[in-house]
């Protein structure tokens, strides 16, 4: 599977894209949203994990952005952010997977076999 990692802490990419690494995906890291917008869209079989603080344009709009595609990717959004953050940010969207940081390979290997 190809999961695209879009999330500005260099830290978390770097887990993140070991553990997916580690169970076999391709992985394709963003440090923000626009990176992600210039490069070639996600398709219908990618997963895109989304942070929801990043900078510049924050996750909730590229959640927005992913989901109309003519053919969306499987989306999930992490975030260390409160609920009440996290509520404003995805206010009006479905089908959101969230997951809250700290991430494990555990929680990441479930997500994706729902996702």
């Amino acid at each position: 599977m190809r999961v695209h990692v879009v999330e500005d802490d260099v830290g978390v990419s770097d887990s993140l894209g070991l553990i997916l690494m580690n169970l076999g995906h391709e992985v394709l890291s963003y440090p923000s949203a626009e990176k992600l917008f210039a490069a070639a869209p996600p398709t219908a079989s990618d997963v895109v994990i989304v942070d929801l603080s990043l900078p510049g344009i924050p996750g909730g709009q590229v959640v927005r952005w992913l989901q109309r595609l003519a053919a969306p990717p499987r989306i999930v959004v992490i975030s260390g952010q409160s609920q009440g953050a996290i509520d404003h940010q995805l206010r009006g969207l479905d089908r959101i997977v969230l997951v809250r940081k700290p991430l494990d390979a555990d929680t990441i290997t479930s997500v994706l076999a729902a996702a």
